[in-house]
């Protein structure tokens, strides 16, 4: 078992957290639910699904998280001939040599942003599953290793689907979180006109040095995970099945597919960053509570009833948190 945290450690973590918070703050104006998801992620080692409508920020927040962060940043645009080759890295002949050498592409950095990911064919959607789950990709019987911190923050439009690809349920595993981006009132709409020419975020220097970010890592994995508040992850999994006895009403009547073990490591992950984010040393029900739609919403595999009686993700999810109790009975 892992050493208790000491007030010192925590508050420490917690200061470093405030500036990374703060910065993200200046580019994504009055969007702290959104801001917060993504420091919790970026602590939890997790990738993130951004969906919302063109203009928000998306973008920019995963180029100012880059920057804040002091890592290498890629951009791709996710089209429809896009190839995994594009992306991955392929071998090409050393005008030299005359031999194979292996080229990186994009996937090689440690903050890739895949805008509008739902635009490019399922063939090469696919080439992020091994990215994202083994930070490792396959080229022609060989792997490489990615760069370590690494992060893949998605993009998708929830409302454009022409011309797109739905995501297929492995990837949509292996985020973390999915985000809704909301839209902005007059008031900030007022702040970005007035304050800001042409848009244009301010300029952000690095607030967390790479060993910094590794401090917080192993801050974040030595943050305590209670029995009972394990116990409730697994029920909560558990009971998002259909099939369970344990399954929720809601579960059982707009569910075909539950969460899966991965949505139990990456609730518990996630949970732990978020309490020290909170600036707790453990974690407690109110954590898992919290940020228990942003890991399932995603993970649900809703029937054709929901759609009939136009029932989201959210709706089941919080029938499930009201039928499943903090310590079992």
């Amino acid at each position: 078992m892992a050493e208790v945290l000491s007030p010192n450690e925590v508050q420490a973590a917690v200061e470093a957290i405030a500036m990374l918070r703060g910065g993200l703050s200046k580019v994504l104006l009055d969007q702290d639910t959104v801001v917060d998801r993504v420091v919790t992620a970026v602590l939890a080692r997790g990738h993130v699904l951004l969906e919302g409508l063109p203009g928000l920020g998306k973008t920019e927040l995963c180029k100012g998280l880059a920057k804040l962060l002091g890592l290498p940043f890629k951009r791709v645009q996710f089209t429809p001939d896009l190839l995994p080759g594009d992306i991955t890295g392929t071998y090409v002949i050393d005008g030299e040599t005359r031999a194979f050498t292996f080229r990186p592409g994009p996937l090689f950095a440690s903050i890739v942003l895949a805008d509008e990911i739902n635009r490019s064919s399922p063939k090469t959607q696919s080439a992020l599953l091994e990215a994202m789950q083994e930070r490792s990709v396959t080229v022609l019987g060989t792997t490489h290793p990615l760069p370590s911190p690494f992060f893949v923050l998605a993009t998708q439009n929830p409302i454009e689907l022409e011309g797109t690809y739905p995501l297929p349920e492995a990837q949509l595993d292996r985020f973390l979180f999915r985000v809704l981006v909301p839209a902005v009132g007059a008031k900030t709409l007022a702040t970005i006109l007035t304050q800001r020419v042409r848009g244009a975020p301010p300029a952000l220097d690095a607030v967390v040095t790479p060993a910094s970010l590794d401090a917080l890592f192993a801050t974040v994995d030595r943050v305590h995970l209670p029995h009972p508040v394990a116990d409730y992850i697994g029920r909560l999994v558990e009971a998002s099945h259909p099939a369970s006895p344990s399954a929720a009403p809601t579960v059982k009547r707009f569910v075909k597919y539950g969460g899966s073990p991965r949505a139990a490591l990456a609730l518990a992950a996630a949970s732990r960053a978020w309490a020290l984010t909170k600036g707790k040393p453990n974690v407690g029900f109110d954590e898992v509570r919290e940020l228990a739609s942003a890991v399932l919403n995603h993970r649900l595999v809703l029937s054709y009833d929901a759609s009939l009686e136009k029932v989201g993700a959210q709706a089941v999810v919080d029938g499930l948190l009201a039928h499943v109790p903090e310590v079992a009975r």
